[in-house]
C-alpha cells in the first residue's frame, strides 16, 4: 500500500506545472502574436514562440562552419559565438556556452520530465534545451538550439 501512495504522489509530482512556468515575464522587446507571426518566418515561429522543434538535420545553421555570431531570429540579439559550436551529432546546431545575458534559463515539463530550456534573454523567444553531454574538455555543457531561432552573422575579418 505504501507503495501505491508513493507511485500516486511521485505522478502527481511529476505532472504538475513548475512555478517559473505561471509566471509572466516583461521582455525588452514584446510584440503582439499576430505582430510575431507576420514578421517571422513559419518555422522561426514555430519555434520562437510555439516552443517548438524542427525535424533533427533540416536546419541550414547546423552545417555552418563559418566565423561568426548567432543572434536571435525574432529580435537580433546575440546569443552564441561560432567559437563554441561543436558537432553533437544530433542534427542541431550545438554550443558549449552562449553569450550568458542574452539567455535564460527555465525549465519545462512538456514531455513529462523536467528539462533545462533556453530562451532569449530579451524577447523570450524558445531556443531549445541544455543537456550536460557537451564536451568534457570545456564546460561539459550541450546547447542544442534550433536553427530556425537563430540568424547568422558573419565575421568580417
Amino acid at each position: 500500500m505504501r507503495f501505491f501512495y508513493f507511485l500516486l504522489t511521485s505522478l502527481f509530482l511529476i505532472s504538475c506545472k513548475g512555478i517559473s512556468q505561471d509566471q509572466k515575464r516583461k521582455y525588452a522587446v514584446t510584440k503582439s502574436d499576430t505582430e510575431w507571426k507576420d514578421q517571422l518566418p513559419e518555422m522561426a515561429y514555430y519555434v520562437l514562440r510555439k516552443a517548438g522543434t524542427e525535424r533533427a538535420f533540416s536546419g541550414p545553421l547546423n552545417f555552418v562552419k563559418d566565423k561568426g555570431t548567432y543572434v536571435c531570429a525574432g529580435c537580433q540579439a546575440p546569443l552564441y559565438e561560432s567559437k563554441y559550436k561543436f558537432e553533437s551529432g544530433t542534427g542541431w546546431p550545438s554550443f558549449d556556452r552562449g553569450v550568458e545575458e542574452n539567455l535564460e534559463y527555465d525549465v519545462d515539463y512538456k514531455i513529462g520530465y523536467p528539462r533545462s530550456e533556453l530562451k532569449c534573454n530579451k524577447c523570450g523567444g524558445h531556443l531549445g534545451h541544455m543537456f550536460s553531454d557537451g564536451p568534457k574538455n570545456t564546460t561539459g555543457k550541450r546547447h542544442c538550439i534550433n536553427s530556425a531561432a537563430l540568424n547568422f552573422i558573419p565575421a568580417y575579418e
